[in-house]
């Protein structure tokens, strides 16, 4: 078992311009598991992970390898190793002495140990036929796989990796998501991945680390991001198509909800929130959130577009464009002047400009603060709320 802990990490660039914070107090800790950075372009998780390999200084705060503090160690003396996007392959070696090159200079290992140790972990990555080959002559996923195999091959104590994938096609990124996984599970070894690939961390992380601006906004499983985001960026960031989100208004539903009425609109009722829903009262304004695999769209004649019958019927869209994808359809619909999105069945079909009834259940209605962009309620707190559920 071995624990990485980051505490308090923050990673300033000070130069003629000013003082940007690439990252700003961090604290997070991954042991034995594959924790996924994941966030945008600039938001500092590369910064991250090379702070963790010793590439970049820390400014402020401490990272430590099973209690040893190895903030300020040379990254030879950290056992860990990383593993680049662009391979960072030696190309006038064959394949074999990329693999034994960190072994040779690194370790007191013999010829034949560093022998035995390359060619098992060759065997483990799919490569030993390719041993004796110049990398020159590798396919893109071939160099990935040696790639990975020179850094596991030290038997380092903690794995890194920086967007691995981003040079492969689609098929074959698919295949070494899986190889990933299934490697990280079978050596049970300390693991942090970058990506800002959402799709990559949520079919591979144990845990999801979510930054924006260089601040951690949420960790945890993948499902639990998804479905609990703690604030509005979070819930746009992980999805695709990225959550519904648009202005509301708080009114009194009666003893046992409360109703949200479309800020642009105050007929168009956009459904209810339990009247246990915490920080929420009538005319309070909000922000409504609605994944939209949440969404069902029925076709809505001149006789249900009215304001007055959209509590039963759901509320009134307009659709504007209609992609299919294959196993689904994303009909893009307005709102007065907000777009949505809702993935509904590749045999339900819409028209330009056709009128639209769209449904969303109370458990699937999440609620910011406008202000902040906190989460006030979620998906999953309603579900709680619902009789008979347990926690």
């Amino acid at each position: 078992m071995v624990e990485l802990t980051l505490t308090d990490v923050t990673k300033r660039y000070d130069d003629t311009q000013g003082t940007e914070v690439a990252v700003d107090d961090l604290s997070l800790t991954v042991e034995d598991e594959l924790v996924v950075l994941l966030g945008p372009s600039g938001c500092g998780k590369t910064t991250t992970l090379r702070m963790i390999a010793g590439l970049e200084t820390v400014t402020d705060g401490r990272i430590s390898i099973d209690g040893r503090d190895v903030t300020d160690l040379h990254p030879s003396d950290r056992s860990i190793a990383m593993v680049f996007q662009d391979y960072g392959l030696y190309t006038t070696m064959s394949v074999r002495e990329n693999m034994a090159y960190g072994l040779k200079h690194s370790t007191s290992l013999s010829a034949s140990e560093r022998r035995d140790r390359v060619e098992e972990m060759a065997t483990m990555f799919g490569i030993e036929d390719l041993l004796a080959r110049d990398v020159s002559d590798l396919s893109g996923g071939q160099k990935q796989r040696v790639a990975l195999g020179r850094a596991m091959v030290r038997e380092p104590d903690v794995f890194l990796l920086d967007e691995p994938l981003a040079s492969l096609d689609a098929k074959l990124r698919s295949e070494m998501r899986t190889e990933l996984q299934q490697l990280q599970s079978r050596l049970d070894i300390t693991t942090v991945y970058v990506t800002h690939d959402q799709k990559e961390a949520m079919t591979m992380a144990d845990r999801v680390v979510v930054l924006d601006g260089g601040r951690l906004q949420q960790v945890g499983p993948p499902e639990e991001v998804y479905a609990s985001p703690t604030n509005r960026f979070v819930a746009d960031f992980l999805g695709n198509p990225p959550m519904n989100q648009l202005p509301a208004v708080v009114v009194d539903g009666g003893p046992s909800a409360q109703g949200l009425r479309y800020a642009g609109d105050a007929a168009v009722s956009l459904g209810t929130v339990p009247a246990s829903t915490r920080g929420v009262t009538p005319g309070d304004e909000v922000i409504a959130g609605m994944r939209p695999e949440s969404l069902s769209l029925t076709a809505s004649g001149p006789e249900t577009a009215g304001a007055a019958e959209t509590e039963t019927t759901g509320f009134p869209g307009t659709v504007t464009v209609t992609e299919y994808q294959g196993n689904d359809n994303f009909v893009h619909f307005a709102v007065g002047d907000e777009a949505l999105t809702a993935v509904v069945g590749p045999d339900v079909e819409f028209s330009p400009g056709e009128r639209v009834s769209v449904h969303v259940a109370p458990e699937d209605l999440y609620l910011f603060d406008p202000a902040t962009g906190d989460a006030l309620s979620t998906g999953a707190d309603a579900r709680e709320r619902r009789p008979g559920a347990s926690r």
